[in-house]
């Protein structure tokens, strides 16, 4: 009785000069074991079939936020309510997915267009209101709002750094490449961040504000390690997402940015 259920929980894929070969068909104590394309197997949070490509789960995370959006706009909650359910319960739900599946910066652009046009129904804002407004922190006016597309940006940054960081000798040598598509690239966004954290340290602390000088403590990236340094990473790309969204406020005076 175990042994049934442990062989109906197996699947099989073989492949010939990197196409799949159908006709090979595996079989233990006699009885056949399934291939991919008959039953996807779901492993680690990663969900395979016969194509062995993540183009579908693009598609499937599209369907998923639309249906999430629709679902929480048919509530009967005030609009801050939804907006909350929006930044606790579905982005959160919607980040998984674009951390472990190879999905583009360019779906996930098309994901926060989406959730902008709910977020500002539910402000009861006008529909022409910039994101800048809504997720800029040098704004004058800051909302508690986080985009998906900066979650999405750190999160693949962590995953390379820890990548890069780890103690393994297997992922050392192997070194996993992660894809984004063409439009942002994770290797070249995180390079950019340890360069300006380099710059930073080779300046020095600098005095920006009314408090005197060295009521604050300033990281240096030499003396950091670890998670220290992931930690400066993610920060220094918050900071280049920010100053991108300032540039886009320079360009749009009418929005009183």
């Amino acid at each position: 009785m175990v042994q049934d259920e442990i062989q109906t929980k197996e699947v099989s894929q073989s492949t010939t000069k990197g196409k799949m070969d159908a006709t090979m068909i595996f079989t233990v104590a006699s009885q056949q074991i399934p291939t991919v394309s008959q039953e996807p197997v779901k492993s680690l949070g990663r969900c395979y079939d016969s194509s062995m490509k993540d183009t579908k789960r693009g598609l499937e995370t599209v369907e998923l936020a639309t249906e999430g959006l629709l679902a929480i706009n048919r509530c009967g909650l005030q609009g801050k309510l939804k907006v909350w359910c929006l930044q606790f319960m579905l982005i959160p739900k919607l980040l998984w997915p674009l951390l472990v599946y190879e999905i583009c910066s360019t779906t996930v652009e098309a994901i926060e267009a989406k959730i902008n046009k709910f977020t500002r129904r539910w402000l009861g804002v006008p529909p022409g209101l910039t994101d800048v407004a809504m997720y800029c922190r040098k704004a004058k006016l800051r909302l508690p709002l986080k985009s998906i597309l900066e979650e999405y940006k750190c999160g693949k940054a962590r995953l390379l750094s820890m990548l890069e960081d780890s103690e393994d000798p297997v992922v050392k040598i192997v070194q996993p490449t992660i894809k984004t598509g063409r439009k942002w690239k994770v290797v070249e966004a995180v390079d950019e961040a340890k360069e300006c954290l380099k710059i930073k340290e080779v300046i020095g602390q600098t005095q920006t504000d009314r408090k005197g000088l060295g009521s604050s403590t300033a990281k240096w990236w030499s003396k950091a390690k670890g998670k220290e340094k992931r930690d400066m990473v993610i920060n220094e790309i918050r900071l280049n997402e920010d100053s991108r969204r300032v540039q886009k406020a320079v360009q749009q005076p009418q929005q009183g940015q």
